[in-house]
């Protein structure tokens, strides 16, 4: 069952960012004034968005593991996967934001700018979160310190997703705020609605291979390496099968 769920959001993702793709390049340009540099807008609130749910799962899967009635070595697994993942979305959304911002506004990146400024932060802050989860510790400390530092780190969230509305910098207002005033409408709200959609999916298959590589690190650490070995096995002829293939080819 988890070898078709894997196999079936693999599908799903690659098909719906495939589709974004197309219909951001082969649209007309959506914007006079920034040209072809407004392409991004469809994909960049996306990334965004995908690195919130990310470190919002991080939160609550470390929520989760801290309180002792929930306690369990999955929650770890999950706070792990998923902030790993969002701070890859992050970054995405850093690089994506300075390419836009080139064009635009004439600079790469400006530090004094809140939404810029706190973005970094929390990137930093992500990445702080990852390497104390690479130092080596038995998985009961490991999980302990994750989950502290990833609720620290949490605080930065909603800093950065209303920095624009509290304090007026370089930054753009929110796009989609305001429904009554819509700043994008038309088939450039649906492309990046869809484009919403794709990086949620996206962030779901991820999450699914990525909690596997926590959970099969702690049987290598635990010294289970033959049960490390066969889940993998099992979890590749689950996909072949998935997919409709057998290790010989096609059935």
């Amino acid at each position: 069952m988890k070898s078709q769920m894997s196999w079936f959001l693999g599908v799903a993702s690659v098909l719906l960012l495939g589709v974004v793709t197309v219909l951001t390049f082969s649209t007309p340009s959506p914007d006079f004034v920034q040209g072809e540099a407004a392409r991004l807008i469809y994909v960049h609130p996306a990334t965004a968005w995908a690195s919130y749910a990310a470190f919002g799962t991080t939160t609550f899967a470390a929520v989760m593991w801290l309180w002792p009635r929930t306690r369990r070595i999955g929650w770890d697994h999950i706070a792990g996967a998923s902030a790993h993942i969002g701070t890859m979305f992050l970054a995405m959304t850093l690089v994506l934001g300075a390419i836009w911002g080139r064009p635009t506004w004439g600079v790469w990146f400006r530090l004094r700018d809140a939404r810029m400024a706190s973005t970094l932060v929390m990137l930093l802050m992500y990445f702080g979160v990852l390497t104390l989860r690479q130092l080596p510790a038995a998985p009961d400390v490991r999980a302990r310190r994750t989950a502290l530092a990833a609720l620290l780190a949490s605080v930065n969230v909603p800093i950065v997703h209303f920095s624009v509305q509290w304090w007026d910098t370089l930054h753009q207002k929110a796009t989609l705020a305001k429904p009554e005033k819509p700043t994008i409408e038309g088939l450039p709200l649906t492309i990046m609605l869809l484009s919403f959609v794709a990086f949620t999916v996206t962030f779901c298959w991820l999450m699914v291979h990525r909690t596997r590589i926590e959970r099969w690190n702690d049987q290598l650490f635990n010294g289970d390496v033959e049960s490390a070995i066969v889940a993998r096995q099992r979890e590749g002829a689950g996909s072949l099968a998935a997919s409709g293939l057998t290790p010989g080819g096609l059935r």
